[in-house]
């Protein structure tokens, strides 16, 4: 486990902070609330906002559902779904493919095994193991599969399994055991009543537990913080506590680590979202915290060596000088438990210039990295020699696109790749052993002609100078006289990187129409490692503004595009994106999707998972913070101007991460002001507003009818 995979934080760092100001700081706060006259739309399933949501949605699909190109889109959307040329490959284990599948058939999914030689040779049987269709049918539940945590996944067919069952796609889930060799549940087994929750095997009869163990044992961004071992049979309640952070923090979960010959446990615990503490447990059960910088993610553990990335730089104890961030490092297990004595560490991996670590995975006799360099990946095989040194060799797969390790292990000498770019398809690749050159075993087709496309990758100049890279995806010979239909993609947040990837969608129902794709590289990411992420952390968060901005400006002065043909689409941080694109420069873009977006960042912290996320944003109730929220919160700087985009806002009542809320107010606020906006809440969905297949496709399909009456007609 690392640092991303907790998706909460919380800031302590600045909590008491002026303490003088405290009463006032509240009374603001309070006055803040008094005055917002749609705070009732924060009531997630409560009739009134319900009322108001079936009203947007009935005014505003008819618009586009019977646009003549609506049907058609649809058609083009469900067909890629519809697919049964799609790759097959989801991971292997004792001689078979395994894969997660969906199509009109099986809309929630099956889980499915076929013989690995027969798969390769194209001829597979697939054999179901687990029908969440069925079981969401036999037990009258709105089931969505958010993954399964086997007790020994060396044996995945002989094991048992714990299943994430979410109502609807909400983060929240239920946690059951099944037995993969049955196929049925356990009768009397682990079951974990719904919450965001984790478990990790200790043994076959034994749980290491963090759930919602009621009043006072949830975060302040609604994750745990108290680990428990939980023994077969025992009641919820009498699980024995291990560990316990506190209500500040993001949230504390266990996790395990194979190191080739058994697991080791460990608790993670994140204080921020972007820090964290790691304690290593013992099998005594004590804890011992590991003596580590506070921005780092464990990445595996072998021969006592623990391999660690840096997201800071850090000077262990007894070192002269500090390794730099972004760095892959070695350290003995013993040395980072003892509290004394110098901590030897060896750099694997340095970043260049341009350059950062997307990932790391332990082999069985050596480290797969996979890197991105002016985001375009590559993938390098690293060997340590007799005497400690470390070399790679780069894995021979395609160049300009993503490239990838799609399943590798400890224990095992196979390894799968996978690469694709904006116009070509992805592909599987094998290597039966890391000396081998990886030979491409399954290919997808085309699920859009790209034979009149073109991929570019232009820099534009931001604000302070900065040279920020993106992607144009657009027609060979593309006229430049400013009358292109453009879309551009951003995030910016989070040290998400967006790579050069293929996507069925874009192209068919946007490029292959006619339409530009962009893709826009801006800070807050992790294209290039975290210098580039922390560059617009907090107070600093403007200057991701300004590179979009640059982004969109670029664009028109090279004439790919004009305000009148450009629009723009983000979600959940992007969401954020675009609602400051729209309050700070509306006249620069037609068209705005606005996914599952945060919008009010005075009150995004008392939302659902908001307070997780004050070490991204900054925390309003800090009186030294709130001042920069003030200044870009979409929602508080909302004014009727002109001209100002129709923009459409898509989120779910089933999103438990982002609050509805945030687009059902400013939705509101626009319709107070008179001003134009399409909006669609989906019922179910979770973050992905799509609890389905079918639902996304119907999401993509509307999506490209807005965007063809603005920036096409």
């Amino acid at each position: 486990m690392n640092r991303r995979n907790l998706l909460a934080a919380i800031s302590t760092t600045a909590l008491g902070f002026l303490t003088l100001n405290t009463s006032a700081l509240a009374q603001t706060a309070a006055d803040a609330v008094s005055n917002d006259p749609f705070l009732w739309l924060e009531e997630v399933e409560g009739d009134k906002a319900l009322t108001w949501v079936r009203g947007q949605n009935a005014r505003s699909l008819p618009k586009l559902t019977q646009d003549p190109r609506y049907a058609k889109l649809e058609e083009d959307a469900l067909n890629i779904i519809r697919a049964k040329d799609r790759l097959t490959f989801g991971s292997y284990s004792g001689g078979y493919v395994s894969n997660f599948w969906q199509d009109t058939n099986h809309v929630r999914g099956i889980w499915r095994r076929a013989d690995f030689t027969a798969w390769r040779l194209g001829s597979p049987a697939w054999e179901t193991v687990l029908d969440i269709d069925k079981l969401a049918k036999d037990e009258g539940k709105n089931w969505v599969y958010q993954g399964s945590n086997p007790l020994d996944p060396h044996d995945i067919w002989n094991t048992r399994l714990l299943l994430d069952l979410s109502n609807g796609g909400k983060d929240a889930d239920t946690k059951r055991e099944w037995d993969v060799k049955t196929r049925s549940f356990v009768e009397g087994g682990f079951e974990l009543p719904e919450a965001k929750s984790g478990a990790v095997w200790v043994d076959k009869d034994t749980l290491l537990v963090s759930t919602d163990w009621g009043p006072g044992s949830m975060t302040e961004s609604g994750y745990a913080f108290i680990v428990k071992r939980l023994k077969r049979g025992q009641k919820l309640e009498d699980a024995v506590e291990i560990y316990r952070g506190t209500e500040k923090d993001v949230a504390v979960a266990a996790f395990r680590v194979d190191d080739g010959t058994r697991y080791h446990h460990f608790i993670n615990r994140a204080p921020t979202f972007f820090t964290t503490e790691t304690y290593y447990l013992e099998t005594d059960g004590k804890v011992a915290k590991l003596d580590l910088p506070s921005k780092h993610s464990l990445q595996g553990l072998r021969a006592g060596q623990v391999y660690l990335t840096l997201q800071e730089d850090w000077t262990p104890r007894g070192a002269k000088k500090a390794i730099a961030a972004g760095s892959l490092v070695s350290a003995p297990l013993a040395a980072l438990k003892a509290k004394t004595g110098a901590i030897a560490t060896t750099t694997i991996y340095a970043p260049g210039p341009r350059e950062a670590l997307q990932d790391v995975s332990l082999a069985k006799t050596g480290l797969y990295l996979t890197l991105s360099t002016n985001v375009k990946s590559a993938v390098r095989y690293y060997t340590q020699n007799a005497k400690g040194a470390w070399s790679f060799k780069p894995v021979a797969l395609p160049a300009n696109g993503v490239a990838s390790v799609v399943d590798a292990g400890i224990r095992q000498e196979e390894a799968f790749f996978s690469y694709n770019d904006f116009i070509t398809p992805p592909s599987i690749l094998f290597a039966a052993k890391p000396s081998d050159k990886p030979v491409t075993v399954q290919a997808q087709a085309a699920r859009f002609d790209a034979s009149n496309l073109e991929v570019n990758q232009y820099e534009a100049t931001s604000k302070d100078g900065t040279k920020i890279p993106y992607f144009v995806i657009a027609k060979k010979g593309l006229v430049l006289d400013g009358t292109n239909p453009t879309l551009l993609y951003g995030y910016g947040g989070f040290e998400v990187s967006l790579l050069p990837s293929y996507s069925a969608m874009n192209g068919k129902l946007w490029n292959e129409r006619g339409g530009v794709y962009v893709l826009a590289n801006i800070r807050g990411g992790g294209e290039f490692g975290p210098a580039w992420h922390t560059a617009g952390l907090k107070g600093k968060r403007q200057v991701i503004y300004d590179d979009f901005i640059g982004v969109a400006e670029d664009l028109i002065a090279r004439k790919i595009t004009s305000p009148r043909r450009l629009g723009i689409q983000g979600g959940s941080n992007g969401g954020l994106l675009m609602g400051v694109m729209m309050t700070q420069r509306p006249e620069l873009f037609q068209a705005v999707v606005c996914q599952v977006p945060l919008l009010d960042m005075l009150r995004y912290h008392k939302l659902l998972a908001g307070a997780s996320w004050v070490d991204e944003y900054g925390d309003p109730d800090v009186p030294a913070e709130r001042p920069w929220l003030e200044k870009f919160s979409p929602y508080q700087n909302l004014k009727k101007t002109s001209p100002f985009p129709e923009a459409f806002f898509l989120t779910s009542t089933k999103d438990d991460r982002v609050h509805p809320g945030h687009a059902r107010k400013y939705a509101a606020k626009m319709e107070s002001l008179g001003m134009p906006f399409l909006y669609y809440e989906n019922i179910d969905g979770g973050h992905s507003a799509a609890a389905n297949l079918v639902e996304s496709a119907k999401q993509r399909a509307l999506v490209a009818t807005y965007l063809m009456q603005k920036l096409v007609d």
